[in-house]
């Protein structure tokens, strides 16, 4: 009962917006109760926001693509390169170099906006994707969710094997400690995809309308005489579809993975 009605919620305000973005703009100006099922004229909406001259739809779809992926795989990457060191190396300073590493997490991400754009500016990536794409690419979030993972899912005693049998520090990260830790990764992969699918703050800032992502495209709608909130709803609701599908298609597998790799035996 109380999972239905989260779900019900957290999905309300989402529905909602498929709601209003299938309603003409003169009920949505009067304020009256939109009709309680989405009908054809939704497709009309999602086909005038990919038209829309006042966003490249087709150019952010692509930007929010290559940044979410990169940005998902290479954090994958180093967060469980960076989890195996603190969770299962010893060297000094290992203890002082991870209580630094999530205190960085207290600083909050508005403090560097001024001197990263700076940087940006000097590398002259204003405008460019990999303003975005390459601060994104260590997250002091996931080395920490990969590090507590790691210390109670990876046994000492098959590193200490696979080293007594010959293997390389880097081939023991790759044949032992990475499928051990494929469970968290691909949970930490979607949590990073999600993120960087939508944000806004940063993008708006570094990219700007010419080259933006989606969220920032979306909110390009916004930017004429008039408000058409119709058609924003459906850029809102096209924003979020494709999240929509990745869950559909992943969800079940990686509940899986984590039930599986929360079980010992």
């Amino acid at each position: 009962t109380i999972l239905a009605v989260v779900l019900v919620v957290s999905a309300f305000p989402l529905y909602y917006t498929l709601l209003l973005g299938s309603s003409d703009q003169v009920s949505i100006s009067q304020r009256a109760l939109p009709q309680l099922w989405p009908d054809a004229s939704i497709f009309a909406g999602f086909a005038n926001v990919m038209s829309s001259s006042q966003i490249n739809f087709w150019l952010a779809l692509t930007n929010s693509v290559i940044i979410s992926v990169v940005v998902s795989v290479a954090t994958v990457l180093t967060s469980t390169l960076a989890g195996f060191s603190f969770a299962k190396l010893r060297y000094p300073g290992r203890n002082a170099l991870l209580v630094f590493v999530i205190a960085t997490m207290a600083v909050p991400t508005q403090l560097g906006v001024i001197p990263m754009y700076i940087l940006m500016s000097e590398l002259d990536w204003i405008g460019k994707i990999q303003a975005v794409i390459v601060p994104a690419l260590v997250s002091a979030f996931g080395v920490f969710w990969m590090t507590q993972y790691l210390d109670s899912a990876l046994p000492y005693e098959l590193i200490e094997a696979a080293r007594v049998d010959g293997a390389s520090m880097i081939r023991t990260f790759w044949s032992i400690a990475m499928p051990a830790a494929l469970p968290a990764a691909s949970m930490l992969g979607l949590f990073i995809f999600v993120m960087q699918w939508t944000m806004f703050f940063w993008p708006s800032i570094v990219l700007g309308s010419q080259n933006p992502t989606l969220p920032v495209a979306v909110q390009n709608l916004t930017a004429g005489y008039h408000d058409d909130y119709s058609l924003i709803m459906a850029g809102v609701f096209l924003v979020t579809l494709p999240l929509l599908i990745v869950f559909a298609f992943v969800g079940r597998q990686l509940v899986a993975g984590i039930m599986q790799g929360a079980v010992k035996g």
